[in-house]
């Protein structure tokens, strides 16, 4: 069976960890650790589903989430926002950067496992 490619970016290498303990047996995790590294990342990996953390040094989540949307090789991959930040202005500027889900940490892993299959399904239909 094909494992689902998703690529995490997030300035933590420990939440990489985590979701690769895991996740790793159901899905291909792969790491950036900046928004600047995800760009060239998302273009030579082309993930399934991208999973971006908001708060990050220099490119933020937002700012990287728009550049992916407004790119036509990669504008169709489903991002989800993860993110500690739980206010209404928060998500409503996830989703406005073009995001396609938010979640808010810390997170059930069984939802967003399900989460990750939806979204991946959807992209290759």
């Amino acid at each position: 069976m094909h494992k689902i490619n998703v690529l995490l970016v997030d300035d933590e290498y420990f939440n990489f960890e985590m979701l690769d303990i895991t996740l790793g047996d159901s899905f291909n995790i792969s790491y950036a650790k900046s928004g600047q590294s995800a760009l060239s990342k998302v273009v030579s990996d082309k993930p399934d589903v991208l999973l971006l953390d908001v708060c990050m040094p220099g490119l933020d989540g937002y700012d990287t989430c728009r550049l992916i949307k407004n790119t036509p090789e990669t504008s169709k991959i489903p991002i989800i926002m993860l993110s500690g930040l739980e206010n209404t202005e928060d998500k409503s500027e996830a989703f406005k950067s073009g995001c396609d889900d938010y979640v808010t940490k810390p997170f059930e892993i069984e939802e967003l496992k399900e989460k990750l299959i939806t979204f991946a399904n959807l992209n290759k239909g």
